[in-house]
């Protein structure tokens, strides 16, 4: 497997005096995204260089409009995200132009708070990772061209199953949840995700 240190190699090199690079990590739900973000993030930063990580978490829709539209059940799909505002932020940040803040989504409490951290303009490296950010369906497919690097983590189905399910019964939900949230949303939305992106510059299979 290629190792956190190697993918720097490259944005580094990729980079070269760029004042701003903008990194995309895309993949299903528990594909290891967020854990490559941080590990490059780390290698960064030990390296001299500053970077900070965008989750797409922080543009889930609120729980009350997910119910009225009849999504909560189905949170984490396409449909459930603010992809328009992920998209203007990325842009933003693309952009360079000052100070972008940029909402977090609060895992205790089930919510995005909106502009809940900032971004600084002097940040070289920003480290984009979510779902969607090669996704070819409307509004995500506006991301095409933004990313000076993609990243594509996409483990085998049995991996991803697996993954998910240690992910949900870490949260000692009931047996029958458990299987709605695995075989009714998540690994149906990943499939999806497999099925649907765009090729990246970097295909990892695992993370």
């Amino acid at each position: 497997m290629i190792s956190p240190a190697t993918i720097v190699d490259a944005l580094q090199r990729r980079a070269g005096n760029a004042r701003r690079f903008l990194v995309g990590l895309a993949g299903p739900p528990a594909a290891g995204k967020s854990t490559l973000a941080e590990a490059l993030r780390e290698n960064l930063l030990a390296r001299g260089e500053s970077a900070e990580i965008l989750p797409m978490d922080g543009f889930h829709m609120d729980n009350a409009i997910l119910a009225e539209r009849g999504l909560l059940q189905r949170k984490g799909v396409p449909e459930s995200f603010d992809g328009r505002g992920f998209v203007d932020i990325v842009n933003a940040l693309k952009r360079a132009e000052g100070e972008v803040l940029v909402p977090v989504f609060d895992r205790s409490r089930e919510l995005a708070v909106n502009a809940a951290r900032a971004i600084p303009l002097e940040t070289r490296f920003v480290l984009a990772e979510g779902n969607y950010l090669l996704f070819r369906d409307a509004p995500w497919d506006r991301l095409d061209g933004v990313f000076d690097f993609t990243i594509f983590v996409g483990p085998p189905y049995k991996v991803l199953e697996e993954r998910l399910r240690q992910r949900w019964l870490g949260y000692a939900l009931p047996a029958d949840e458990i299987q709605w949230k695995l075989y009714g949303n998540d690994l149906p939305n990943g499939k999806r995700i497999l099925e649907n992106s765009r090729p990246a510059d970097l295909h990892l299979d695992l993370f």
